[in-house]
C-alpha cells in the first residue's frame, strides 16, 4: 500500500528525494529517486538497506560512461536508423554497465550480487559498435569488405581528379578568379571570372553571390567527377546498410531494459550511501513488537538542528508534546515522520542509534498556517484530517498530529482532543501530538499510554533550546516573558488574577519541576565527569601497571635464563663428581668438594634485607601468643588480624599481641665425611615460591649425586598452595622417577615422597 502523498509532501520529503537525486550521477537514477516512496515489505527494506551497506563497505560503484539511451532504443525498435554518434552511445552505456557487474562479482559482500545478475550479457552489440564505428562515431573503413574497397578507390581518383585540374589551371590561368580547386555539389571544380565564363568548354554548377565567380567543372573532368559520384553513392549506401545492421542489432537486444532498471537501481543505491557519508546517517536497526527507539534523533533539513532522543513502546504510545511557539514541537513531529519514511525507503537515517519498526502508513494532521486569524474553515479542514486519521489508526501506523485542538473554544477544544486520544490509545496507534491546551497535560498525567513532553526554553535569554524533555508538561511561558520583557508589574497581578489559583498552581507546579529537573541534570552532568575522570585515572595506572609488569618480566626472563646457566654448569659439575664417586677411594674428596659447591651457592645468593621480626609473618609461620600461654602455626593473614592454630583450637590474635618464634627454617643437615651425613628430609613450610623450589631443587640435585633415594619433602597441608608448586615443578624434573603422599600416619598429603632416578 503507497504511503499518502500529501502525508510525504507535508513532511518535506520532496526534499530528500531531491537530495538524492543530486547526487545520482544518470539522469535514469535521478528520476528513480524522483519518485521514490516508502515501501511496507519488511524484507523488501531490509534488503536495500543491506545494499547500501554494501555500497559504503563492500563495492565502489563506478557510473561513468553510462547515459540516458533509452530515446534510442526506443526508435531503433521502430525501425529508424540511428545514427553512429547514437549507437556508439548505447555500446558505451552497455559497455560500462557490464563493467559495473563484473565489479559487483568481485568486491560485493553478497546483498548487491543479484541486482548485478540482472545486468544482461551484451558482448556481441558493444564488440560490434566498436569494431565498425570510430571515436566519432563514424563508420570505419574496414566495417565491411566493399566499403574498404571503395574508400580506396576513391582518393586515387580524387587524385586523378586534382591533376588534371591543376593541367587545366595552367592553360586558364586569365581566366581564373583564384587558383584553387574547390568543389559544388560534391564535384570538383574552378572558379572562372564572370567575363570568361563563355569561353571555356565545361558545365556551370554554381555562381558566387555577388555574381563575379562561376564555377565551372571542366570537361577533361567530367568522366571522372561522374565515376567519383557513383563511387560515392555507393559507398553512403553500404554506410546506411552498416548503420541498419547495428540498429537492428540494438532493436533486437532485448535484455536493454532489464539492464537499465539495474543501472538506474544501482545510482540510487550510490546516491543513498553518498547521501548517508554526506550527511553522517546511520543504519537503522529493526525493532520487535512495534517499538520506536531513536537515540540522537535530528531533522536532516535543518542545518546544526538538536539531536533529540525519542522513544514510543507499550508504556508510551502517545506522545503529547506542549510549549511555547517556535520551541521546535512541529519540527521534532517532523523529524520523527522523515526517519520512519528514510527507513523505509531503504535509507539510512539521521541518528546515532535507531530501532525502528515498518509500519504501513503514515497519518499527518500538520498545518503551517498558525496566524491569529484561524477561522472555522481552518477548524473544519482539521477535523476531516482527523476523521481521516481516525479511520485508518490502527497499531501499525505512526500518528503525527500537530496542535490539536486549536482553531476554536479552548474548553470545547480540550474536551474534543481527550476524546481524539482516548481513541487513538484504544486503536492501538503510536506517535506524536503537540497540543497548547493546558487541560490535556492533566490529562496525560492520568492516562496509561499517553506521556508528557515539553520543548526546553531559556527565560533568562528568552530562546528555545529545541531540547525535547520526556515527562514534563510545557509552560506556555506567556507570563514569564511578559515581565521578562518590562510589562509593567500592576498587569502582571492584573493578569495572574484573571488566570486563577489552578492556573497559577499548574504554572508554579511546572516550573518547581523544571528547576529540579535541571538540578538534576546539571548533578547527572558532574557524576558523568566524575566518572569520566575515574576512568581516565584508571587507564594511566592500567598503562602504568603494564609498564611495571613488562619491566618485571624482562627482569625475571633474564634471570631465568642466568639460572639455567648456572643450574647447567651445577648440573654439569655434580655429574662428573658423581662419576668421581663411584671410586671408593675418592669419594671423601668428592664429598668435600660438594659441600663446597653447596657453601658457595648459598653465598652466590642474594640476602634479603632484614625485616622487623612481626613483618616476617606469614602462613606457616609459629608464633608464640603470650595471652594464652601457648605456641601455634599461623593459618591466614588478614591485614593486622591473624588465625592461629593452637593444638584443637584456631584464634583469631592482632598481629602485635604475637611474636615470631625463631627457628630453622630449612632443615638440612651439612655434609660430613661419609655417606650416612646426608639428611633425607627436607621442611619447606613457611617458605617463598622461590625460596623453595630452589632449596628443593638442590636438595634433589645432591640427593642424585649421591645415590639417596627415597626423599621426603615437608610443605604442610594449609591451602595447598605451595604443594601444587612443587608437584607440578617435580612432574618436570628430570632427576626424579617418580613422586607421592605420605601415608596417612607419616603426614599424609602434607608431605611428597620423592624416588630419584638411580
Amino acid at each position: 500500500m503507497p504511503f499518502d502523498a500529501h502525508a510525504l509532501s507535508t513532511l518535506d520529503f520532496p526534499r530528500i528525494r531531491q537530495a538524492l537525486a543530486e547526487r545520482c550521477a544518470t539522469r535514469l537514477g535521478a528520476e528513480r529517486a524522483e519518485h521514490l516512496v516508502p515501501g511496507d515489505d519488511e524484507r523488501s527494506v531490509q534488503l536495500q538497506l543491506d545494499q547500501v551497506e554494501d555500497a559504503l563497505f563492500g563495492v565502489s560503484l563506478q557510473l561513468g560512461g553510462i547515459s540516458d539511451i533509452r530515446t534510442s532504443v526506443s526508435r531503433a525498435r521502430e525501425g529508424r536508423t540511428l545514427l553512429g554518434s547514437e549507437i556508439l552511445e548505447v555500446a558505451y552505456t552497455l559497455d560500462a554497465a557490464m563493467t559495473l557487474k563484473r565489479s559487483v562479482a568481485q568486491h560485493s559482500r553478497g546483498p548487491l550480487l543479484d541486482l548485478a545478475e540482472s545486468i544482461g550479457s551484451h558482448v556481441l552489440l558493444v564488440r560490434s559498435a566498436l569494431e565498425k564505428l570510430d571515436r566519432d562515431g563514424a563508420v570505419r573503413d574496414d566495417a565491411s569488405p566493399k566499403l574498404r574497397q571503395l574508400r580506396r578507390r576513391m582518393n586515387p581518383l580524387r587524385n586523378e581528379i586534382r591533376e588534371r585540374l591543376t593541367q587545366v589551371m595552367e592553360r586558364w590561368s586569365e581566366m581564373l578568379q583564384e587558383n584553387i580547386v574547390t568543389q559544388r555539389r560534391d564535384r570538383f571544380v574552378l572558379p572562372i571570372k564572370a567575363a570568361y565564363v563563355n569561353q571555356v568548354q565545361g558545365i556551370v554548377l554554381d555562381q558566387s553571390a555577388t555574381g563575379q565567380t562561376y564555377f565551372v567543372e571542366p570537361a577533361q573532368v567530367v568522366p571522372l567527377n561522374n565515376e567519383l559520384a557513383k563511387i560515392i553513392l555507393e559507398e553512403e549506401e553500404e554506410v546506411r546498410r552498416i548503420l541498419q545492421e547495428l540498429s537492428a542489432l540494438i532493436a533486437g537486444e532485448t535484455s536493454i531494459d532489464t539492464t537499465l532498471r539495474a543501472l538506474a537501481e544501482f545510482d540510487l543505491i550510490r546516491a543513498k550511501a553518498t547521501l548517508a557519508r554526506d550527511w553522517k546517517l546511520g543504519r537503522p536497526e529493526r525493532s520487535e513488537r512495534g517499538r520506536f527507539r531513536i537515540e540522537g534523533a535530528r531533522h536532516p533539513l535543518i542545518e546544526n538542528a538538536v539531536a533529540n532522543d525519542l522513544t514510543l513502546d507499550d508504556h508510551c504510545r502517545l506522545l503529547l508534546i506542549t510549549g511555547p511557539n517556535m520551541g521546535g514541537k512541529t519540527a521534532t513531529l517532523k523529524t520523527l515522520g522523515l526517519i520512519v519514511a528514510m527507513h523505509q525507503c531503504g535509507m539510512y537515517v539521521p541518528a546515532s542509534r535507531a530501532e525502528l519498526p515498518n509500519v504501513r502508513d503514515i497519518l499527518v494532521d500538520i498545518g503551517d498556517d498558525q496566524s491569529i486569524e484561524a477561522s472555522l474553515s481552518t477548524f473544519a479542514a482539521h477535523l476531516v484530517n482527523l476523521r481521516r486519521v481516525l479511520d485508518s489508526a490502527r497499531p501499525d501506523t505512526l500518528i503525527l498530529v500537530d496542535e490539536l485542538g486549536s482553531g476554536t473554544d479552548p474548553s470545547e477544544g480540550a474536551a474534543l482532543s481527550q476524546a481524539i486520544l482516548g481513541q487513538l490509545l484504544q486503536q492501538g496507534a503510536r506517535g506524536i501530538v503537540t497540543s497548547h491546551l493546558a487541560p490535556l497535560k492533566l490529562y496525560a498525567m492520568e492516562t496509561p499510554g499517553l506521556q508528557n513532553a515539553s520543548m526546553g526554553f531559556d527565560v533568562e535569554r528568552l530562546s528555545p533550546t529545541y531540547r525535547l524533555q520526556v515527562g514534563q508538561p510545557g509552560r506556555s511561558y506567556a507570563l514569564a516573558i511578559a515581565r521578562r520583557l518590562g510589562m509593567p508589574e500592576g498587569i502582571m497581578r492584573e493578569a495572574e488574577a484573571i488566570l486563577g489559583p489552578e492556573g497559577g498552581r499548574l504554572e508554579r507546579l511546572l516550573e518547581n519541576l523544571e528547576r529540579e529537573r535541571e538540578r538534576l541534570r546539571q548533578d547527572r552532568e558532574a557524576a558523568e565527569r566524575l566518572v569520566r575522570e575515574a576512568e581516565a585515572n584508571a587507564e594511566a595506572l592500567r598503562l602504568e601497571r603494564d609498564g611495571i609488569l613488562s619491566e618485571r618480566d624482562a627482569i625475571l626472563a633474564k634471570a631465568q635464563e642466568r639460572a639455567e646457566q648456572v643450574y647447567a654448569e651445577a648440573f654439569e659439575q655434580v655429574r662428573t663428581l658423581r662419576q668421581r664417586s663411584r671410586d671408593e677411594a675418592a669419594r671423601p674428596r668428592v664429598l668435600e668438594e660438594l659441600k663446597e659447591l653447596r657453601r658457595a651457592s648459598q653465598a652466590a645468593r642474594p640476602q634479603p634485607k632484614p625485616e622487623p621480626a612481626l613483618e616476617q609473618l606469614r602462613v606457616g609461620s609459629t608464633v608464640e601468643v603470650p595471652a594464652y600461654g601457648a605456641t601455634g602455626q599461623v593459618l591466614e593473614v588478614r591485614g593486622e588480624d591473624l588465625v592461629v592454630q593452637m593444638g584443637v583450637l584456631k584464634v583469631n590474635v592482632r598481629r602485635r599481641d604475637v611474636r615470631l618464634k625463631q627457628e630453622s627454617k630449612v632443615k638440612v643437615m651439612t655434609l660430613s665425611g661419609g655417606p650416612s651425613s646426608f639428611n633425607k628430609e627436607l621442611n619447606l613450610r613457611g617458605e617463598h615460591a622461590e625460596e623453595a623450589l630452589e632449596h628443593l631443587r638442590s636438595f634433589i640435585v645432591e640427593a642424585h649425586a649421591l645415590h639417596e633415594t627415597p626423599l621426603r619433602v615437608v610443605h604442610g597441608k594449609g591451602q595447598g598452595v605451595l604443594r601444587r608448586l612443587i608437584r607440578d615443578y617435580l612432574k618436570n624434573e628430570r632427576l626424579v622417577e617418580s613422586f607421592h603422599d605420605a601415608e596417612p600416619y607419616a603426614g599424609g598429603h602434607g608431605v611428597t615422597i620423592i624416588h630419584v632416578r638411580k
